[in-house]
This record gives C-alpha cells, sequence and structure tokens, in this order.
C-alpha cells in the first residue's frame, strides 16, 4: 500500500463531501428548513473520516517524519501551514454544531452563521487538500528517504486494516453515496 497515494484517493471522498455540504447550505439559502439529521451525518463524516481517519494519518505517521527527516521547511509547512488550517477546521465544525444548536432553539439569525462556518469550511478544505496534493505530498516523497516512506506505507496499512475491521471506511462511504444522492 502506498500511503500517500491512499491520503490522495481519501481526498477525492473528502471534495465529495463539500460539494454536499454546499448544496445543503444552498437549499438553507433558498428557504429549505435546515435537516439536522443530514447535517448531523455531514458533521458525522468530517469528524471521523476526514479527520480521525485522513487527518490522523497525516498527523501520525507523515508530517511528523517530514519534520524530523528533512527539518526547517517541512517544519514550517506542518506547523504553520498544515496543522493549524486542521484546527481551523476543527473551529469551523465547532462553530457550526453550536450554531445548528441556535437555530434549534429558536433563533433565525444563527442560519447566516449555519452557512457562513459550513462554507468557510469547505473553502478552507478545498485550498488545503490542494495544496496537499500538488505540494506537501510531493515534497515528502522527494525528500523523505524510501526507508521511512516504506516505513508509512506499512503503518498506513495496519491502520487501514484495523479500520476497515471496524467498518469505518465502508460506514462513511455509504453516508457520503446517500447525502450525494439526497443534495446532488
Amino acid at each position: 500500500m502506498d500511503g500517500i497515494v491512499l491520503m490522495v484517493e481519501e481526498h477525492v471522498n473528502i471534495k465529495r463531501m463539500l460539494k454536499v455540504i454546499r448544496k445543503a447550505c444552498l437549499g438553507i439559502l433558498n428557504g429549505q428548513e435546515i435537516n439536522y439529521e443530514d447535517f448531523e451525518q455531514m458533521m458525522d463524516f468530517v469528524k471521523n473520516y476526514a479527520d480521525n481517519h485522513h487527518h490522523g494519518k497525516e498527523e501520525k505517521f507523515l508530517f511528523n517524519r517530514m519534520v524530523d527527516e528533512i527539518g526547517g521547511p517541512a517544519e514550517k509547512l506542518v506547523k504553520y501551514g498544515m496543522l493549524i488550517e486542521h484546527d481551523l477546521g476543527r473551529l469551523h465544525m465547532m462553530n457550526l454544531r453550536e450554531d445548528l444548536e441556535k437555530v434549534k432553539a429558536g433563533d433565525q439569525e444563527a442560519k447566516l452563521d449555519v452557512i457562513a462556518n459550513a462554507i468557510s469550511y469547505t473553502h478552507l478544505l478545498i485550498r488545503h487538500i490542494d495544496k496537499e496534493d500538488s505540494a506537501v505530498y510531493t515534497f515528502a516523497q522527494r525528500e523523505l528517504s524510501q526507508e521511512t516512506l516504506d516505513t508509512i506505507n506499512e503503518e498506513c496499512e495496519v491502520f487501514e486494516q484495523e479500520e476497515d475491521a471496524k467498518g469505518t471506511q465502508k460506514k462513511y462511504l455509504q453516508i457520503l453515496e446517500q447525502l450525494e444522492e439526497k443534495y446532488n
């Protein structure tokens, strides 16, 4: 298994969910009521597939090795770029959850914040994914030793097998497909 190729493939699924989130926000903008169950599934996908599953591999297996092995340029790229953007995405999701609760409690103006945080998340992640696919991953492939890349590949394979045994990938890809049917 090539761990970096896998991460690029996961980006495709994450971008598919970003399109769903945008469509759901467009519906709100056009006067549709918020479907809280759908938003819950979107946030579940973001938290457990995009963040825990995908970003988890980046943070546990790839980024730390880039900093340790490559040094300065990788440290700037990872610590002051990628990790900050991961945290900013988490902030948008936390705010989105809070905003949805406000709307449920009757604050109609909070619909603006639901849209703002959801769309801000999609904008952030689209740019973030493009940077990782076009710069971060190619930098890692070029600069890390083959031994380090082999270790990352092995760790990703073990991680994927463990997650597959729990049904993680299957669950979140089914959620994605169901939401795509509804919002496309």
